[in-house]
């Protein structure tokens, strides 16, 4: 599934007052920490998780380990924060055509 821009746009504007609600440690990446954005996409669908990593190559490794991890839409990345995007199975949020 791929969002249109006219979909990330309003993602945007959903995830706006949203505090990241998984923040990677020191450990980093564990599959404790996937299991936790698993479950918290589950339960949300629309979530931001705060990766600390300084070095920018880093960050994207992360950013996209997550990503194909959990199956999850990239939205947005605003500096060290990722905002993602997956319907659960009873949809809570209704995504305009796009």
């Amino acid at each position: 599934m791929q969002l249109s821009n006219k979909q990330k746009q309003f993602l945007k504007g959903l995830a706006h007052p949203l505090k990241p609600v998984v923040l990677l440690g020191a450990n980093g990446l564990t599959e404790g920490v996937i299991a936790e954005i698993d479950s918290a996409l589950e339960h949300h669908e629309l979530i931001k998780v705060k990766v600390p990593e300084e070095e920018r190559e880093m960050r994207v490794a992360i950013n996209e380990a997550i990503l194909r991890e959990t199956a999850a839409l990239h939205v947005q990345t605003i500096g060290k924060t990722l905002i993602l995007y997956r319907p659960a199975r009873e949809p809570k949020i209704r995504l305009p055509k796009g």
